[in-house]
């Protein structure tokens, strides 16, 4: 019986994870809950898992950390800044990682990688793009490549012109082609600002310097992403979209169980169509990736002032190319700075949100 901590259980990927383990109630079993706020959701949960311990973290502050101790794995869903925390106490734990907290690896970076070598913590992707390469490479994180392609589905404005951007609506962002996630994640997959964070966590987590992580366009997200090796040949992992294939599998590994997933049916005619992702026609995603390849407080920066910018969009406050302003003047503000401690972080964080917050007062 695998023991989890689950932080964020009332997201998406929280909810579905704890399907998930109903499913297989004699394999899983949820010893540790935490959310961020209180929720009637939140008190069925606890009432229907019973787990060893619960917490909001809203509420409960540095005593919800103590989640960790409590699962053979920790199941990482929180969203934003708050989630680099509870990921720092498990790779210092030595536990091992399943990550679909995207600013664990994009603000933590080499933080959190260099723990994990050193306490021989194991980090698990959920991501689909990154559980998807994970999958190519035999689950084998230092495997050579000479390439890794993420793919993208091009979100909700693949073919919508610069022109037409700035009057937008958020009910129009938050109608993505093919996903269906979190009002802030969806947000980003339309500005691509959640490709570049890809890129970075990709760095990050295999390895792989930039000039050999690619991405493409792939407008059915049923590939979801492709490794190059030495000689050539390309593996791609595909399904339908669904992330309850990369969740199972995070809890699963070595092993696969079977799944809800819909299997594809190969006897009906299908296309798969790839277009080349343009940086120039996605200035949030050159940003990222910017300032992925600047490194440090850096990305720390660009994700602190997107949550601000993103929330400010989604309130009505600021058009939806405003997002690219917001984010691209906060970055600007700030000197490359190396990572030393997740305290420093913190304080970037905090300041970066908060001349975020100046510049969307002086603009909208």
């Amino acid at each position: 019986m695998k023991k989890i901590t689950l932080i964020g259980s009332t997201g998406s990927i929280g909810r579905q994870l704890i399907e998930i383990v109903k499913r297989n109630s004699d394999k899983f079993q949820i010893a540790a809950l935490v959310a961020n706020r209180p929720s009637a959701e939140f008190v069925k949960q606890a009432e229907d898992l019973a787990p060893e311990f619960s917490a909001l973290a809203s509420l409960d502050g540095e005593s919800a950390l103590e989640a960790v101790d409590y699962g053979d794995i920790v199941f990482n869903a929180a969203g934003g800044f708050a989630g680099l925390a509870y990921s720092l106490k498990a790779v210092e734990a030595g536990k091992t990682l399943a990550l679909a907290n995207k600013e664990t690896l994009v603000c933590g970076g080499s933080l959190i990688t260099d723990t994990a070598k050193k306490t021989g913590a194991q980090i698990i992707p959920v991501d689909s793009e990154h559980s998807a390469i994970w999958q190519c490479l035999n689950f084998n994180k230092d495997a050579k490549v000479k390439r890794l392609i993420i793919t993208a589905s091009g979100g909700a404005f693949r073919n919508v012109s610069p022109d037409e951007l700035s009057s937008v609506t958020p009910e129009q962002a938050l109608n993505h082609p093919t996903w269906k996630m979190g009002r802030k994640i969806t947000i980003d997959s339309a500005t691509l600002m959640n490709k570049g964070y890809e890129v970075i966590e990709a760095h990050e987590l295999y390895g792989t310097d930039y000039a050999r992580i690619e991405t493409v366009i792939q407008p059915q997200s049923i590939i979801h992403s492709m490794v190059e090796f030495e000689d050539g040949a390309i593996l791609a992992q595909m399904s339908y979209p669904t992330m309850e294939l990369p969740i199972s599998l995070a809890l699963t590994y070595p092993e696969r169980i079977e799944t809800m997933l819909e299997p594809m049916d190969f006897k009906k005619a299908f296309s798969l169509e790839f277009e080349p992702m343009l940086r120039e026609k996605f200035p949030c995603f050159d940003l990222a990736l910017r300032c992925g390849e600047q490194g440090g407080i850096k990305p720390c920066v660009l994700n602190a002032a997107d949550e601000a910018a993103v929330c400010a969009f989604l309130n009505g406050e600021i058009a939806f190319t405003d997002i690219y302003r917001v984010v691209a003047e906060t970055v600007s503000g700030f000197s490359d700075e190396v990572i030393k401690s997740f305290s420093q972080l913190q304080a970037v964080n905090d300041r970066a949100a908060e001349l975020a917050r100046g510049v969307i007062k002086r603009i909208r």
